[in-house]
Formats: C-alpha cells, structure tokens, sequence
C-alpha cells in the first residue's frame, strides 16, 4: 500500500502510540548512549539497545521521509561498492564480518535519522544523558585501569600503558568522549551554579581519562572542537549576558584544566609518555612508507584501481593500515564507494553549517554535536573512523536534525499578507 507524500515533504506510516510509548522510546534512546561507551566485546550493549530501539519504533511507527533518498542511496552505493570489490573474497571470515558490519552501520544511520527527525528535543536530551552517563563509565574504568585502582590484570584496561576502559583501543576511547566532553562544557558555560559545578566535576573526570588515552588526535580534537563550539555559541547566545558569562566561565575552565595538566605532568610515568606522544616525529608517521607517505602511495593506486582491493587488503601492499578512512574508501570499495563516501561526509558538513544559526529548541545540542562530528571528519584524513558507532550515530542524527529544523523553519515562517487577511 502506498502512503501519500504529506505536505511537509514526508511518506507517512501509521503510527497508535499507547500510553507511555514516548517515554520507552526515550529511554531506549539512554541505553544507547549510555551502551555505546562498551564496546570491549561484541556484540557490545550498545547493539542490543539499537536491536530493542529499532523494534519498539518501527512497531510503534516511524516517518520515512523524501529529504532523507539521498542519504540513502548514498549509503547504498558506498556498501554496494564495498560489496563488490569484496566479492573475490568472502571465503574469508574477516571480510565477511567487515561487509556486515559496515552494512549495518548504514541501516543505523538510517534509523537514528528516521528517529531524530521527530520528537527531537525530547530525544536528544535522553540521549545526551545516556551518552554522558556511559563517558563516565569509561572514563573511570580508564583511570582505575591506568592508576592500577582495580585489583587484578591490569591490560584489561589499558593497552600500552595507555588508558582504554571499556574499549578495545586507547584512540577509540578518547574518540567516543568528545562529545560527551562538549556536552559537559556546555552546562558548565551555560547551566545555574550548582548543576555547572556538578559538570564541572564530570568534565574533569572526563578530561582526565581523555589525557591519560595520550591520542594525540583526540587531544587536538577535543581543544579545537571546544574553542569552535565556544565561538559558536557566543555567536548564537541571544543575550549580552549570556555571552559574557560564556566568556568568563569558558576562561575558568581552561585555566582549571591547565592545572589538571601541570599537576599530572608533574608525575614522571605521565610526563614521559606524554612527551613521547605529544612528538611529532614518530617513526610510523616519517618516511615513504609511514603513515602519510603510504596516504599519498594509496592515492596514486586507488587512480589505476576502478575496483580497488577489497576491504583489509591494503597491508598486502604497506606495512601498516590506511589510517585515513577517504583513502580506505577507495581501497575497500574502489571508485563507486570512494566517491560516494566523501561526498555524503562533506555533504552533511556543507548542511551542517546551513543549520547552525536555525533557532530550533534543540539549538545547543546541535552545536555540539556538528562540532563533534566536524571533527571526527578531521580526524578521519589521519586515523581509520569507518566503524566507529558514534560516528554514523551522529551522522544519523544530523540528517534527523536537519529534516527537523527545516520542518520547524517551515511551521514558523509567517505567513504571507494575502494568506493572513484572508484567514482575519
């Protein structure tokens, strides 16, 4: 059966929420968040909350809409890409898991779209909590693991005596606390006395592990990401006194993190591994074939290869990874999924900044969470992001906002003059 387009660009499904279904789906969207922080096995919380979510919305109605075709196809073409140029090799379990895995990051981002495009302040809020009640989690795992807090085998929690917590990798563990990190400071710069103070304390704790991970991109992510976001909500504050309390507290709590700084510095196992970090002359990153020497080598074969390598191909040829998820587009999937994949990146960049100045009830966690995704897209030219979980769910809830916020530009336009003298 076919459902007539709507008036505001959508497909309508029929939807009969019972009695307390908003609330159940508001708090399925916590447990993704909140699941997203556990990831050291798999299948990890977070695809359980998503599996449970995606059953309770579709069976309590979603609203498929046209603005969100081009999402689709984009993400098909993508994975078909991956799919074909992995043809040749499904005999191989890896490749096998790696095809799926990246077929149902798509299908999620779809979904959260889907899901954010409605109700979305509500929505955000349960997931912004949920988000930050799992970076806690993992913060503290991390620096217990770090500090040798926990009894026991310590490796759990650290990898190379860096802190991971309850991910498989020290550099994914600092990734995934950027955007709770945002979220944090934006109470702390904007939120009454005792409830910034309480967020103070997160940020602090969530600050610390983000150091002691010593991922220098996350590092860079995290400083740049928080001056963007801090830029962009003083131009958005509707208030003198707004912006100037911003200014006053944003200066607090980057003089209160600099002490964090300088007092951990002053232990020697933090200060030496930091300083080994914090070095730009890593011998992985120098030479023709370090990180950004094989960046250029891929570049120049992905041009003679229409249907590239196959996805976990590339250390047949270099000794290590891509560690640049564009060039791993063309590799894994050739030229289909290595245009296609830069293109819907960049394309929900170029809308992401249309939004921004869009007064929407959800503004603030807008900002936050296209600054956090404009960096991980940085991020991703120096580091492989392509299965990250929070990454598609924040492209997923950007395509969602963005179908909101012009929905909501469309309801409070005013209406023209003829059309308002004809309704008086």
């Amino acid at each position: 059966m076919a459902y007539p387009a709507a008036v505001d660009g959508s497909l309508r499904l029929p939807t009969t929420q019972a009695p307390g279904v908003a609330s159940l789906q508001r708090a399925l969207l916590w447990l993704v968040g909140a699941g997203g922080a556990i990831v050291y096995i798999e299948p990890s919380p977070y695809e359980f909350a998503t599996l449970a979510a995606m059953i309770v919305f579709v069976a309590t109605g979603l609203r498929m809409r046209l603005a969100f075709v081009p999402l689709m196809l984009l993400l098909f073409l993508i994975n078909f890409g991956y799919t074909v140029c992995a043809a040749y090799l499904m005999d191989k379990t890896p490749i096998v898991n790696w095809i799926m895995t990246s077929w149902y990051m798509a299908v999620t981002v779809i979904f959260f779209a889907l899901v954010f495009s409605d109700d979305t302040a509500a929505r955000l809020e349960l997931l912004r909590r949920g988000l930050i009640f799992g970076a806690v989690i993992a913060s503290l795992a991390g620096i217990a693991g770090y500090f040798h807090l926990v009894p026991g085998e310590h490796d759990i929690l650290t990898l190379y005596g860096r802190a991971r917590g309850t991910f498989k990798d020290p550099n994914v563990l600092s990734a995934f606390l950027i955007l709770p990190a945002l979220f944090v400071l934006q109470s702390v710069v904007t939120d009454r006395l005792g409830k910034a103070i309480r967020s103070a304390i997160v940020l602090g704790i969530i600050s610390l592990a983000l150091l002691l991970a010593f991922s220098r991109a996350a590092w860079g992510q995290f400083v740049l990401t928080s001056a963007f976001m801090l830029v962009l909500m003083f131009l958005t504050s509707p208030s003198t006194r707004q912006r100037s309390r911003l200014v006053t507290t944003a200066v607090i709590a980057a003089v209160a993190i600099a002490l964090l700084l300088a007092i951990l510095l002053s232990f020697d196992s933090v200060d030496s591994l930091f300083r080994e970090r914090a070095s730009f002359d890593q011998s992985y990153d120098e030479g023709r074939f370090g990180r950004f020497g094989r960046h250029i080598l891929g570049f120049q074969m992905a041009l003679d290869l229409p249907l590239g390598i196959g996805p976990l191909q590339f250390t047949r040829f270099f000794p290590e990874d891509t560690h640049n998820s564009y060039l791993n587009a063309f590799m894994s999937g050739g030229w289909i999924s290595g245009i296609c994949y830069p293109v819907l990146i960049f394309t929900t960049v170029i809308l992401g900044f249309r939004y921004i100045f869009v007064r929407v009830p959800w503004q603030r966690n807008y900002l936050a969470i296209f600054t956090a995704f404009l960096g991980t897209v940085g991020e991703s030219f120096v580091i492989d992001t392509d299965h990250w979980r929070h990454y598609w769910l924040m492209l997923g809830i950007m395509w969602g906002m963005f179908a909101a916020a012009h929905r909501h530009m469309a309801d409070t336009r005013p209406a023209p003059a003829s059309q308002a003298s004809q309704s008086s």
